[in-house]
């Protein structure tokens, strides 16, 4: 299962991050139950490299509380090219539907 997490579902977790993001602005620990709601196993270890990834990338900013200290809450916003992603991977899912969910 591992192979699968590391290999496939991260991109799954990606997606979602990027879909909540452009509802508003989401957070480390939010993420992390919205992902659990959807049966993900995913630790904080896994997650926060991977939201900085995102955001090393371009795909979100990130804003902290100057005054919250070292640990203060960290909220991601979807970028513009966040958007054109989250776009490539709505058409990519539709026809990847279309295909997988056919009967053979």
């Amino acid at each position: 299962m591992d192979e699968v997490q590391r290999e496939i579902l991260q991109s799954f977790w990606k997606i979602h991050v990027l879909h909540h993001a452009a509802e508003g602005p989401v957070y480390g620990q939010w993420m992390l139950q919205e992902l659990r709601e959807h049966g993900y196993e995913v630790s904080p270890g896994t997650l926060f490299p991977m939201l900085a990834r995102m955001e090393k990338r371009g795909w979100l900013r990130s804003e902290r509380d100057e005054n919250g200290g070292a640990r203060a809450r960290k909220d991601y916003y979807l970028t513009e090219k966040g958007v054109e992603v989250l776009e490539i991977v709505r058409q990519q899912l539709s026809e990847l539907r279309a295909e997988v969910g056919k009967d053979s």
